[in-house]
């Protein structure tokens, strides 16, 4: 007498909620156990990068916010910083401390949302009150700088759009003062919980050169034991001035990818503290009359100032002929956006390097052996934000 073994293929998402509304998981079960995966993507529809190529440079900063809309400041920061690279344009020093202070809130900001989200998603609900709470506090100083909370567009082509208020200050010492023991109360939380373990430890492990394979980077690759980190290879906006940590973990399984997380936390208050004490003085954008619009004081007694930020909003300025590339840290890992420019005032051709198509590609790997239960806690693992992966 035989015995015949038959699989089941079982849908998971769009519309589940742990799937982040639009992925689509194509599972093959043997029992609960998954024998294959294959994620489908493509259920946004958004077209960032061929609706930039219609777009002046100052009216592609609001798309970018909406690529990672969890951590929205580093997105400004990798275009501004990819398009100031094909200038050749230098941005003052203030206004790099500056970026550097809304890039690191954006990643704080945005490892609560994955903490929060993520401990529900294994059934863990305490975290995400305190996490949510906390990151108000974070949205509460991005509102101070730029009077939005969640897609503040900061930024600008050789600078920041407006210079910090005193209250600015006192809401990020005051926010550096109160994470630590925010830190401490999460990880009370979930690093030593059995249940928390039991998901976590040994689930999704993935080495070190296969990460690398994959194209991981960020906190999913320093998880695997690789500290890489674009903040430290290949510094910018004055990252070489601070001093900070790049946690890695040993097994590369999910507890060490909430481990690395949970210490970028402690980094990420420290360069912050680090660049409000030691913010220089002096101008916030670059001093370029092609690209830098004239500030409000100048265009009231000037009429050629007037004219000039009016062209300068109206039309933009040339992407000068040639390519460059060049990422940031994101909040998931290396961001990067390549430019090529042909003398028209919107990129000929711009695309994006983000971090989460190359963590959803891996999915397959990650999940095949394990149980149903597990594809739930594997998502959240590697913490994928799907408006950069379908864009």
């Amino acid at each position: 007498m035989s015995t015949q073994t038959k699989t089941m293929l079982l849908n998971m998402g769009p519309h589940h909620p742990a799937t982040h509304g639009v992925l689509r998981l194509e599972l093959e079960l043997e029992g609960e156990t998954i024998v294959r995966a294959h994620p489908h993507v493509g259920y946004l529809h958004r077209g960032f990068e061929k609706m930039a190529e219609h777009k002046t440079a100052q009216q592609i900063i609001p798309l970018t916010d909406r690529l990672d809309y969890a951590a929205a400041s580093a997105n400004n920061l990798g275009f501004c910083t990819a398009v100031e690279k094909l200038l050749g344009l230098e941005v003052p020093k203030r206004a790099q401390y500056l970026r550097v202070i809304m890039a690191e809130l954006a990643r704080i900001m945005s490892h609560q949302l994955w903490l929060g989200t993520h401990a529900l998603d294994i059934g863990a609900m305490t975290p995400i009150f305190y996490a949510f709470a906390d990151r108000e506090l974070a949205m509460d100083i991005t509102e101070e700088a730029s009077g939005y909370r969640l897609t503040p567009s900061y930024m600008r082509i050789g600078g920041v759009s407006q210079d910090i208020t005193p209250e600015f200050v006192r809401k990020v010492r005051e926010f550096v003062r109160k994470m630590p023991k925010a830190i401490d109360g999460y990880h009370q939380l979930l690093t030593q919980n059995a249940i928390w373990m039991k998901r976590t430890k040994g689930i999704g492990v993935i080495p070190a050169d296969t990460a690398v394979d994959y194209g991981f980077t960020g906190p999913s690759l320093r998880g695997s034991g690789i500290a890489y980190d674009v903040r430290k290879a290949a510094p910018y906006s004055s990252y070489e001035d601070f001093d900070f940590q790049i946690p890695i973990g040993e097994d590369g399984d999910t507890y060490d990818r909430y481990l690395v997380r949970m210490e970028e936390f402690t980094q990420s208050v420290r360069i912050i503290e680090q660049a409000i004490e030691n913010l220089p003085p002096g101008p916030i954008m670059a001093d370029n009359p092609w690209t830098t619009s004239p500030d409000l004081e100048a265009v009231r007694h000037n009429a050629d100032d007037l004219i000039r930020r009016f062209k300068i909003a109206s039309q933009g300025f040339a992407f000068p002929p040639g390519e460059t590339y060049h990422a940031v840290e994101g909040a998931k890992g290396e961001l990067g956006f390549y430019l090529v420019g042909n003398g028209e005032n919107h990129p000929y051709r711009m695309k994006i390097r983000s971090p989460g198509y190359y963590l959803v590609s891996a999915l397959p790997y990650l999940v095949k052996g394990h149980m149903i239960a597990d594809v739930i806690t594997l998502i959240g693992s590697i913490d994928i934000v799907l408006g950069e992966v379908d864009r």
